[in-house]
Order: C-alpha cells, then sequence, then structure tokens
C-alpha cells in the first residue's frame, strides 16, 4: 500500500528542528580562547568603529561583503529602500551576492572557501554553527556581543530563551537569530467550524468528542448549506503543518508535545505507544468510517484544500482543520469570516489540551565569518538591526509611506494603546522597501500585538481572541513539558538513524487503522513489538539522558 502522509513532518525533521531550536544549559566561556578577537580588531577598532550604540557605525565609508537568499518581496537587495536607509545610518556599504538555492549555495561556498564576510538570512542550524564554528570559519561572537553587543544585550536579557537557542553546545554563539514572536502560533493546531451551519442545524459549539461526533453527523445528514444537496463535506484537513486531522483530536485522549511525547514522573514517553492513544485512533477510525471525514484529507495539498473552501456554487466544508480559516478561504473573500475556532476538545477521560509549541528563534540568521577584516563592525551592524526602528524599516517599510505612527486614540489587536498602523502596499517603490523578513530582527508579542486593530483587515485581531480566550486556557503546564534539548553529536546521529525507520512505520501503520485497512485491536500488539524491535526504547533513552543532564 502506498504511504500515506498523514501525519506531521517526520520524526527526523522535527529532530532537525529541535536541533537547530535547542540551547545549551552550559554558560558562554568568554574567557576561553575560541572567543579571542582577532588580532587586527584592536587596532581597527580605534581606527573606524565608534561607540557602541553611536551612529554612524564607522567613521569612514567601509563594505562589507554580504551573501544573501532571495526573497519574492525584494525586488533587488542593492537598489532597496531599507539597504539605502541602512547604509545612510551606518555608513557600511553593502556589497550583495544573492543566493536563490540557499541550502546548495551555502554548502558549496564553504566547500570552496569562497565565503563572504557574512551570511545574512541563511537560517543555518546550529549543528552546521557549531561545525564550522569550531573549525574557525564562523566566527564565535562572545565577546563582540559583550563589547558592542546594545540592543542583542537587551534581547537577551529581555527573552533569555534568544540566548540559550543561539548558544552551541561549546558555550559559543556562532550566529545571531531573527526573533518573531507570535502568540497566535504557539498554539497552531486548530479546527475552524462553520458558525452558520451550526446556527442552520440549531446546535452549540461541540466541547466533547461525543459532541463534535453529533455535529458532524448533523452537518452531513441537515443540508446545513441549503442547497438541498448531500453535497457536505463534514470534516476535512490536509497534508500540511497543522491541517493533520488527527493532531487537533488527538489532544483530548492523550497531550503530548509537537514531538509526539510527553513527560511523567520525570520520564520522557512516547505518546504514539499508549493505550490512550489508540482509543484516539478508533475514535477517528469511527469518523472515517461513517463518512464524516473527507478521505483526501490524509493526502490533499494547500490548493487542493483552497478549491474545496471555495466551491463556486456553495459552501460545502463544516469543520476544518487549519491554523487559520484563510488556509483554505482567500483573505480577499468574506467566506473565511463565518469561520470560528472549536477549543480544544474534552475526550473521554476528561483529557483537554492545546497542542503548544514554545516561542522559537530562526537561528543563523546573521553569521561572521573569518573572511571579515572587521568583524567588530559586522557585529555592530547586526546589533543595530535589532533596534526598534531598524526593525520598524526593515519589516513594516518607510514611515508614513507603508507604515505610520498610532494615534493616540488608536487601539492596538491587544487591546492597549496601538503604536503603528499599517497604511498599505500602494505606495511607490513599496515592494522593494523591506528585506521581506531576511536577516536580523526583533519582533515582541508586544511590538506585533502593538499594530493597530483594523476592522476591514481583522485576521490577526481575530486570531489574538480566538487564541487567547479559546486555547491559551487549556495551555499545558510548563513543568510537564519537555523542553528544547542540546545532543551531543553522537546522539545526533544515532537518533536521525532510529527515528526515520520509526517515522516511516508509524505513518504507514497509524494511517491504515485510521482509514480502516489494518484493524486497530488485532494489530496493536504486533505494531508495538516492531516498534521496539525498531530501538525505539533507546530512541526514548536518547531523549532521557539529554534532558537528565539538561536538568543537571
Amino acid at each position: 500500500m502506498q504511504r500515506m502522509k498523514l501525519w506531521g513532518p517526520a520524526i527526523s525533521l522535527i529532530l532537525s528542528a529541535t536541533v537547530v531550536l535547542s540551547g545549551c544549559s552550559k554558560t558562554a566561556d568568554t574567557s576561553s580562547e575560541a572567543t579571542k578577537l582577532p588580532d587586527s580588531t584592536a587596532a581597527a577598532q580605534n581606527e573606524v568603529v565608534n561607540p557602541p550604540g553611536v551612529l554612524p557605525i564607522t567613521k569612514e565609508k567601509t563594505t562589507l561583503k554580504v551573501l544573501s537568499r532571495t526573497n519574492p518581496a525584494v525586488e533587488n537587495f542593492a537598489t532597496n529602500e531599507f539597504t539605502k536607509w541602512l547604509e545612510e545610518k551606518t555608513n557600511i556599504h553593502l556589497e550583495w551576492e544573492v543566493a536563490s538555492d540557499p541550502k546548495q549555495k551555502l554548502n558549496i561556498s564553504l566547500a570552496s572557501g569562497d565565503y563572504p564576510d557574512v551570511y545574512l538570512g541563511f537560517n543555518i542550524d546550529q549543528i552546521q554553527l557549531t561545525l564550522y564554528g569550531k573549525d574557525g570559519v564562523f566566527i564565535p561572537l562572545n565577546k563582540l556581543i559583550d563589547k558592542y553587543g546594545v540592543e542583542s544585550k537587551k534581547m537577551f536579557t529581555a527573552l533569555p530563551y534568544t540566548k540559550e537557542l543561539s548558544t552551541s553546545p561549546d558555550g559559543n554563539i556562532y550566529g545571531l537569530p531573527s526573533v518573531n514572536e507570535c502568540f497566535h502560533c504557539t498554539q497552531p493546531t486548530k479546527l475552524w467550524i462553520n458558525q452558520k451551519w451550526l446556527n442552520a442545524v440549531g446546535m452549540k459549539m461541540p466541547t466533547t468528542t461525543d459532541e463534535f461526533y453529533q455535529v458532524l453527523k448533523a452537518f452531513k445528514e441537515k443540508d446545513p448549506n441549503g442547497n438541498k444537496k448531500a453535497d457536505e463535506i463534514p470534516f476535512i484537513g490536509a497534508n500540511i503543518a497543522n491541517s493533520y486531522i488527527d493532531t487537533f483530536l488527538l489532544q483530548a485522549f492523550i497531550d503530548s508535545d509537537r514531538n509526539m511525547q510527553f513527560m511523567k514522573d520525570g520520564k520522557i514517553n512516547a505518546a504514539f505507544t499508549q493505550p490512550e492513544y489508540k482509543e484516539g485512533l478508533k475514535y477517528i477510525n469511527k469518523l472515517f468510517k461513517e463518512g464524516l471525514v473527507d478521505p483526501q484529507s490524509l493526502t490533499q495539498d494547500r490548493n487542493q484544500l483552497r478549491k474545496l473552501g471555495e466551491n463556486p456554487d456553495n459552501v460545502i466544508l463544516g469543520v476544518v482543520a487549519a491554523q487559520h480559516p484563510t488556509i483554505f478561504n482567500t483573505l480577499e473573500g468574506t467566506r473565511w469570516l463565518d469561520y470560528v475556532a472549536v477549543p480544544p476538545l474534552k475526550g473521554p477521560n476528561g483529557v483537554q489540551a492545546s497542542k503548544y509549541i514554545p516561542q522559537s528563534i530562526t537561528s543563523g540568521s546573521f553569521v561572521i565569518t573569518n573572511k571579515a577584516k572587521n568583524p567588530e563592525i559586522a557585529m555592530r551592524l547586526a546589533d543595530f538591526l535589532y533596534s526598534e526602528e531598524a526593525t520598524n524599516r526593515a519589516i513594516l517599510g518607510r514611515p508614513d509611506m507603508e507604515w505610520k505612527v498610532a494615534a493616540p486614540n488608536e487601539i492596538g489587536i491587544n487591546g492597549k494603546p496601538a503604536k503603528y498602523t499599517l497604511i498599505g502596499n500602494t505606495s511607490p517603490g513599496a515592494k522593494n522597501a523591506t528585506w521581506g523578513q531576511v536577516g536580523p530582527s526583533l519582533r515582541t508579542n508586544e511590538w506585533r500585538l502593538a499594530q493597530t486593530a483594523d476592522p476591514k483587515n481583522p485576521l490577526e485581531d481575530i486570531l489574538y481572541k480566538e487564541t487567547l480566550t479559546k486555547y491559551e486556557p487549556y495551555k499545558p503546564d510548563p513543568k510537564k513539558m519537555i523542553p528544547a534539548l542540546n545532543f551531543t553529536n553522537e546522539q545526533t546521529d544515532e537518533i536521525a538513524n532510529i527515528s526515520k525507520t520509526i517515522d516511516d512505520y508509524r505513518k504507514e501503520s497509524t494511517a491504515r487503522m485510521i482509514i480502516g485497512d489494518l484493524d486497530i485491536d488485532k494489530k496493536w500488539d504486533e505494531y508495538l513489538k516492531n516498534l521496539d524491535n525498531m530501538k525505539l526504547p533507546r530512541y526514548l533513552q536518547i531523549y532521557q539522558q539529554a534532558f537528565d543532564t539538561k536538568k543537571k
């Protein structure tokens, strides 16, 4: 049987993400030989660099060679309006090379030795940062941050996780991150239900798995779209992140993290081997058997889901698994406004939890190499990009053209006085006014939610309020969550080898159980035995070792 991509990203991919996001509890050793500034730095800084926090950064025009990645929002980095402003403010000229395939370009440039002063926006993962940091290709930034970091030190103090997740196992920081806190993204696994359909069948918002089942049956049988055709699709998802039909529903049976793991009595366990998980699969199988879930949910992509959501004849989707309703409806239309979020459902044993993902960073957004003759200049440039002034320009655009300072009476998404109001991208040059989220920026929750709430464009406002009122109350206890872990190179290699086998088998088996191709009760013991043979116990042991090390 062809393997169906029902589950989320492969464990190996999740592992990769976990490693990228993993920090180290070890304190950075800024006194080590590895963190000393290059010999040329002391002399160079007296000649060209102004004191920390003082603009321009350099006394005379200075050039940095930068390798960046393409972005659809940036027509030309060299002529970009933010680039022009940045060069004027800092006195640093950026000599650009832009890669259309950043991963390939990174590997080729590092292998050949033909690399720039700075990798900008390449989002280099922690494994490569550590590897090339130890080789001396990427320079350690600890002492540079201590000496020149004004905005970066503020960030590390206000958001300690940004420093922890930027620190390699050896205690050094080899790359500076991009920070984009997103409140509604911390609980992205949501269901969206058509409120008009609920009204049409005379039912209230479901709060339990049993009530949810009854709502789906009503959507199928009672013609909620009123066209006298049996064309309604009660429940649908897609094979894309946060649209997997199982993820939301299984949280009503067993609470687990994004790696499908959970902690009990200080021990890390796999959710997908527990009896509660099995009961959750049986519940979803029941929905399939009764035609309440569209089979395309297992394989279709976002475009196919959107096509169904935008069906020209009539609305045919009742409940949709998606991070937000514009995944399956166009923002320019009005259909998406009929959908409201379904709170986490309570399962038969009283479990009711949202799928919570802690705030994270994009690692390796600004990496200085040993080719930089004046690394302190590059460090000061990166540090300035974290300032609110630079973040506003890099992300929003030009003041009074793409955005403006909010009026005293304007209210932000979070209900507090707003700080900025978006004007729109209709002004000349707007398409080349920002860096399109390439490179470091500091977008905190406070910054994002300080945007003026716009009744004409209410998506962000809706996502904030739905998450705050319906999902935040069911966020798991942080003490029960598995923190970001740091693995040795040997552990990483071993986990990667084990997880690929386990993940392929788990996806195929659980998909077959859900659609009824594999009898859940008869084959469950065999399923568990096969996972043991695929070294699942060893996989969990490595995670436990990493957790115990971090705990110490």
